[in-house]
């Protein structure tokens, strides 16, 4: 197979035309990717959202796609427990997109109510422009509705003998990773392979930013593709392309249940990750739905959603339900979180930024 990677800054505009949306009466398939125009057609019925009146409410969904199949479970439960509730019909507008590509396209328009991303940068960004205006990260879990780590899939019986971090740099290794200009969960890989930089060279003696940048660099040079967001990446490691893919643990546990012949690696060092929602103020207001919107977004932290996001391998921010699936995950010894990293403003600027450590690592890498 012709070796090529999908590399650069891809506009964000050009993403917000990507938008699938699902719902009722659209010709999106699951998981496909619309034409411009449909997309545009597809944000319109989203934007123009009907008011909470009468028998019949509709919240639109704003998601990084990750969590789809999680809210393909979740949403049935919540109308049914609404209706029940209220004798109000809920209806749901549904938008799975990579994380970054769906802030932007919240931003510049796409009337979502609620926004589960990835990352609690792209939610801040949302912020930052006006639409949030309450205070989205107090409650007990600071605003976080999943959990999981960073981990390595590999092909069943791990043919290329990879361990750690640093089997992904040995020649001929081709790795999937999704790309971090475009996608959350591509952030989080890659702050797991930095981080556990610092962390191998902290634990040799000094913890130093060089050797970290370096171990990144050195797992780009084996990267086969650069998909646009998780859920792509891990539909080309489906496809057969690629020895190992770097993702979310629950990504991997839930190929591995649906019966893919896929083996989780999970480092000595490597990152906790956590994925935050928020309602949006300026949307929500608008289209007169904020009290089943709150609703909605106070169902997912009850005990039946975060049973369906254990399910499907998630970490879960509900204690009594993270203990019941326990047994199910292992926690390394060197695990460790954003904070390690100097939180996300830093790692935002020092590792992201423009002429930062990934576009440092890009331009000597050279396109393909």
């Amino acid at each position: 197979m012709k070796n090529f990677k999908t590399l650069g800054l891809i506009t964000a505009t050009l993403f917000t035309a990507s938008i699938a949306l699902t719902a009722c009466g659209t010709g999106t398939k699951p998981g496909s990717s619309p034409s411009p125009s449909a997309a545009a057609a597809s944000t319109s019925v989203a934007s123009a959202a009907p008011k909470a009146e009468g028998g019949k409410v509709t919240i639109t969904l704003g998601a990084y796609s990750v969590v789809k199949e999680s809210f393909d479970l979740i949403i049935p439960k919540f109308k049914d427990q609404w209706k029940k509730k209220t004798g109000q019909t809920v209806e749901f507008q549904e938008s799975y997109v990579a994380s970054g590509a769906q802030a932007t396209a919240i931003i510049q328009g796409f009337e979502a109510d609620i926004a589960p991303l990835s990352l609690e940068g792209d939610i801040q960004k949302i912020a930052e422009k006006g639409l949030i205006t309450h205070d989205w990260k107090n409650n007990p879990y600071k605003g976080n509705i999943t959990a999981s780590i960073a981990a390595i899939g590999v092909r069943e019986g791990n043919p290329k003998g990879i361990k750690d971090w640093a089997d992904l740099t040995k020649p001929g290794v081709e790795v999937l990773i999704p790309n971090p200009s475009t996608s959350g969960g591509a952030k989080w890989d890659i702050n797991a392979i930095y981080g556990a930089g610092l962390k191998a060279s902290e634990a040799a003696g000094k913890k130093d930013p060089a050797a970290a940048k370096d171990l990144v660099s050195k797992v780009y040079k084996n990267i086969k593709v650069l998909d646009k967001s998780g859920a792509d990446s891990l539909t080309t490691f489906d496809k057969g392309v690629g020895d190992a893919i770097v993702t979310y643990e629950n990504e991997l546990l839930a190929r591995i249940q649906s019966g893919k012949k896929y083996v989780e690696i999970i480092p000595q060092y490597t990152t906790s990750i956590e994925n935050p929602v928020a309602l949006i103020d300026k949307y929500v207001d608008k289209h007169g739905n904020r009290e089943v919107a709150q609703a909605f977004l106070d169902f997912l932290y009850t005990p039946e959603a975060q049973t369906v996001f254990a399910e499907k391998g998630f970490r879960s921010v509900l204690p009594e339900v993270a203990k019941q699936y326990e047994k199910n995950y292992t926690t390394p010894a060197g695990l460790f979180n954003i904070e390690y990293l100097g939180g996300w403003d830093k790692v935002n600027k020092e590792l992201y930024g423009k002429g930062a450590i990934w576009e440092a690592i890009l331009a000597e890498g050279g396109t393909k």
